[in-house]
């Protein structure tokens, strides 16, 4: 083959990359170089060092931000409030814009931006509460460091990813980098109990005209992507009976004794819903709460009944209360009352788009699917593209040990580093978002 037709088919080549990327929506990532290994690459030009991402998260773990809903005797030191302001002072000193967004009285989710390169718009959603602390945790906020692991409420849950992301900000702000597209760093709320942060998200994004390419929603995945997991209904009943003195029960209607029929019906309603099939796999169903009677010597003249319902592709939270409420009202041998329901719908995006199938690619994970609830379910059509991905495993989270692999932590960081368009050894800046 002669030069000119060298640069002749380089060129058709070069086009034939172009459009591919730009048909596939504009926000392609970055490719290696032919021969290097393209899931795993440090920063050429940024500090990323173990040690920054570890001294970063174990400083954030150190501060609590435990639900309020989950407190118990940490109630002075609970809700988000004094991680959201360490999080506005460090996004200001890293060159951020940055918003406060009161959610609740005295609870305010928090927004950086960093300006890019490009038109286009990325977005990182980190929830800032974390689940309660047991009696049986000692040192919930030490966020010891100790064999390749950093220790901690909140270590995985997810301030890890928070800790990736100072890390970088940090290393981009000393080099004078920018990321190509913009950056917006959402730090929300009450993940862990209601999900009030996220819809107050998504509305924020839509009252700055804003038109998200690209949305990480940050939960334990093994920094692998994951495109779809169940949404959820919550339905409180109650039983009403009639009170008695215990010693003449039969003067009475007991409620506990007719919540317990319905708790049996629900064990069998779960096993009824395990022959669904599904993208999200089968719905499932579980008893959560039963509260009754005021006294030891009292037939009970109520129960209440807490059920929490996983929900699959192509049902609503109302649809599935009002049929747990009717099958409730059915087998109940006494009156039953919805005295309460809500929930999220599931969350599932196509596993072959173009941005996921880059960060298996980064990540050398498979796109899955997990059971558990997150923000994404709040997010609905907020981006055109919606991923969940983070350090670490959901099986270190909310346990009494909570903790993170350092590695994890690493391999996030060169993750997000190459979506964000900074360059890395090896690999060409082509980032995700001209």
């Amino acid at each position: 083959m002669t030069n000119i037709s060298r640069l002749g088919s380089l060129s058709i080549l070069i086009a034939a990359l172009i459009t591919f990327g730009f048909s596939l929506g504009g926000c392609l990532n970055g490719s290696a170089q032919q021969g290097e290994d393209r899931n795993y690459l440090k920063s050429e030009t940024l500090n990323l060092s173990d040690e920054r991402l570890t001294r970063w998260l174990s400083r954030l773990v150190a501060i609590p931000s435990v639900n309020p809903d989950q407190a118990g005797a940490l109630e002075s030191i609970a809700g988000e409030g004094l991680l959201t302001s360490e999080l506005a002072r460090f996004f200001r000193d890293f060159g951020g814009e940055v918003y406060l967004d009161e959610v609740i009285p005295g609870r305010s989710n928090i927004y950086g931006i960093w300006r890019g390169q490009s038109q286009c718009w990325i977005a990182v959603d980190i929830h800032l509460d974390t689940v309660g602390i047991p009696s049986t945790m000692s040192n919930p906020f030490s966020g010891k460091i100790e064999n390749g692991r950093v220790y901690g409420r909140g270590s995985v849950d997810t301030k890890a990813t928070m800790a990736v992301v100072l890390t970088l900000l940090e290393a981009m702000h000393e080099s004078g980098v920018r990321p190509r597209p913009n950056l917006l760093i959402a730090g929300t709320i009450d993940e862990e109990s209601q999900l009030m942060g996220a819809p107050a998200f998504s509305q924020w994004v839509s009252r700055q005209g804003l038109k998200i390419d690209q949305l990480a929603v940050a939960e334990p995945t093994l920094c692998g992507p994951v495109y779809g997991h169940k949404g959820v209904a919550r339905v409180g009943l109650l039983v009403k009976g009639r009170s008695a003195h215990a010693s003449l029960p039969e003067h009475g209607e007991n409620a506990i004794t007719a919540a317990a029929v319905i708790v049996n019906e629900m064990e069998r309603e779960n096993k009824r819903l395990q022959s669904v099939e599904g993208f999200l796999g089968p719905p499932k169903l579980t008893v959560t709460l039963l509260r009754g009677g005021t006294g030891h010597n009292i037939v009970p003249n109520s129960c209440e009944v807490t059920i929490d319902r996983r929900i699959v592709e192509g049902e609503k939270p109302a649809d599935v209360a009002e049929q747990i409420y009717r099958l409730a009202q059915r087998i109940s041998p006494l009156p039953v009352v919805l005295i309460n329901a809500g929930g999220v719908n599931a969350f599932l995006q196509r596993p072959d788009s173009p941005w996921i199938r880059q960060l298996a690619e980064w990540s050398g994970r498979e796109p899955a699917v997990v059971p558990y609830t997150s923000n994404a379910c709040a997010y609905g059509n907020l981006s055109r593209e919606t991923v969940l991905i983070g350090p670490g495993s959901i099986e270190q989270a909310h346990t009494d040990s909570e903790w993170v692999a350092i590695s994890e932590l690493r391999k996030l960081a060169d993750i997000f580093a190459l979506w964000w368009g900074v360059k890395l050894q090896g690999y060409s800046l082509s980032p995700g978002c001209r």
